[in-house]
């Protein structure tokens, strides 16, 4: 859609946006008009190169060309039927993802809140169906964040804060230990309780990798204790930390996982990957979803998972993270550096970071924070050549009094 088409100004669209929308979140004050590859282009054509890619979304770049003809191809044949018919991209895609990250089954879902929530929901009905009633609590890590759903938002560990708070009665069966402190979790582990839930990287807590000795550590506990290891990579996951899920890095395989943003490249879908053994606790009307599986959503997610794996972008986040920390490092102003692959969280010495964000955006650099660390979260595809030009802003802005 463009401005002209309905001789409209970016204010109008502001304006609209102002008296009809329920806002929750801050917003970069332009129109986005058009998005390709590493940029946005507001509505006077100005460019903002994206170091955020839609939060771990574009992967492959806005716009990217296969996805975009996938789309188009498969609106012209079906786009959604439910699940009573089998389709074509729904199939292939079940297998390209289960064959490429080794697990046995996958169940759509429409986001990365409702992938979490199904992952709570097989491991609550596994844990009732073997072990009995009371073998349905959860552990999950501090600081970590699930999702705004109802049992995804009371599994994200941030009592206290708006995520929580005014919303009355949080979803019974979750407990809360501190994430990279594997006695904690172990201390935290009771009769009831059947799984543990982690971010391998947490995102929205403050880009706080996992070490190998715990995520090591909570794969052996929970095999002593038969517990299911539930690992959330909605944001992680699909070569964001420099392989195809962030649980590769760690040479652990979990019970069930969570995905969504990449998976897409642009449009919604999430879903979760289980064992034989764990899988077979969903049956014939425990769970369900409209959206399940869509048509033209397996469509797009297979051409994005295609680019992700054909054009090893995995290792691509590799070479670019690693280049990426070390020059960030260099810069006076900042004080640390942390994350995997070009998933990556910068402590600063002085400044704050909503308001370096704000002087980025003012300069053309699109980025975010998580908590008091700025974040970078650009496509997978990225160049020495944009890494530089973005760190050109940003020493700019940093070098501001």
């Amino acid at each position: 859609m463009k401005l002209k088409d309905y001789n409209l100004t970016a204010q109008d669209i502001k304006d609209m946006v102002s008296t009809y929308m329920i806002e929750t979140m801050p917003r970069y004050d332009f129109v986005c008009e058009k998005a390709k590859g590493m940029y946005l282009y507001d509505t006077d054509g100005n460019a903002y190169l994206d170091f955020y890619a839609g939060i771990a979304v574009n992967s492959a770049g806005s716009c990217n060309e296969k996805v975009v003809n996938a789309i188009i191809d498969q609106a012209q044949d079906v786009m959604h039927t439910f699940n009573y018919p089998y389709t074509i991209p729904q199939a292939l895609l079940a297998k390209r993802i289960c064959d490429a990250i080794g697990m046995d089954k996958i169940y759509y879902q429409s986001s990365g809140s409702e992938a979490n929530e199904a992952m709570i929901k097989l491991a609550r009905k596994y844990g009732v169906e073997k072990y009995g009633e009371n073998r349905y609590e959860i552990i999950t890590a501090k600081s970590g964040f699930h999702g705004r759903t109802f049992g995804a938002m009371t599994a994200t560990g941030q009592p206290g804060t708006a995520i929580h708070k005014d919303f009355g009665k949080l979803t019974p069966g979750f407990k809360y230990a501190e994430y990279n402190n594997l006695k904690a979790f172990e201390e935290a582990v009771s009769e009831n309780t059947i799984a543990i839930m982690v971010e391998p990287v947490q995102g929205e807590g403050g880009v706080h990798p996992a070490t190998m000795e715990f995520m090591r550590g909570l794969r052996k506990l929970c095999d002593e204790k038969g517990l299911l290891l539930l690992i959330d990579e909605v944001q992680t996951g699909w070569a964001r930390t420099g392989t195809l899920m962030a649980y590769m890095d760690y040479g652990i395989k979990p019970d069930i996982v969570s995905m969504a943003k990449a998976m897409g490249g642009g449009v919604p879908i999430g879903a979760i990957c289980a064992t034989n053994e764990v899988a077979k606790a969903f049956t014939p009307g425990s769970h369900g979803s409209t959206y399940s599986g869509n048509a033209l959503c397996c469509a797009a997610s297979l051409a994005e998972v295609n680019e992700i794996i054909d054009r090893d972008l995995a290792g691509n986040a590799k070479k670019m993270g690693e280049y990426f920390r070390e020059k960030l490092a260099e810069i006076d102003e900042v004080e640390g550096v942390d994350g995997l692959g070009l998933m990556i969280g910068v402590r600063l010495k002085t400044k704050k970071a909503a308001d370096v964000l704000n002087k980025c955006f003012e300069n053309g650099l699109l980025i975010l924070t998580a908590k008091e660390k700025l974040r970078f979260l650009p496509p997978l595809n990225i160049s020495y050549e944009k890494i530089d030009k973005g760190l050109a802003i940003l020493k700019k802005v940093l070098d501001e009094k």
